[in-house]
Order: C-alpha cells, then structure tokens, then sequence
C-alpha cells in the first residue's frame, strides 16, 4: 500500500475557506478518481514562520502503478482546481510514503 502526501500550509485568510472546500469538494474529487481508497486530513502541530496553518493530507492507494495513473490522468486537473482557487494563499509540498506494517 501506498500513501500520496500533501503537505499545505494556508493562509489564514482564506483557511477556513479552504478546509471547508477540501472536506467538501477536493477529497470527494480525488476519492472519485477510482484510485485511491481512503483519504484523511491531519494538522500538523508546528508553528510555522511563515505564519498559516498546515495540513498534510494522506490518500490511500493499493500500489505504485496506481499512483501513476493518476499523475498521468488526474493530477494536473485537481492541481489547476486549487492553484486556481487558492493561488498564492497555499503552498504545497507532495511525497509518496510506502506502508511497510500495521501495528
């Protein structure tokens, strides 16, 4: 199993905005992609600098090739959704994680 990791921090002024879009549209849209089988929004307890609010949200997929095929079908598309909505007011970061164990 795999994790896709997004790591954001917002801006505070548009924070509320944006989780309530995540919650509501963004995750539905990736989940809706058939690719991935879970999906969770955890805050990250650190003070930034930079000020904002940092999220790291973790999509659940079955394997590395799954992954791909959303880079190559659907990455772009959602990426522009948010890019578009949020601009400069969300920076993000994106890791793979692979799960070696369950405890």
């Amino acid at each position: 199993m795999y994790i896709y990791n997004v790591t954001s921090n917002i801006d505070n002024s548009v924070h509320d905005e944006w989780l309530n879009w995540m919650q509501e549209t963004h995750i539905p849209d990736m989940l809706s992609t058939g690719k991935f089988t879970a999906a969770r929004i955890v805050k990250v307890l650190v003070e930034e600098e930079m000020g904002g609010v940092t999220y790291s949200v973790q999509y659940t997929t079955k394997n590395k090739e799954t992954l791909e095929l959303y880079y190559a079908e659907d990455a772009d598309r959602l990426r522009k959704e948010a890019l578009l909505k949020f601009a400069d007011k969300m920076l993000s970061f994106r890791t793979e994680l692979e799960i070696i164990s369950d405890h």
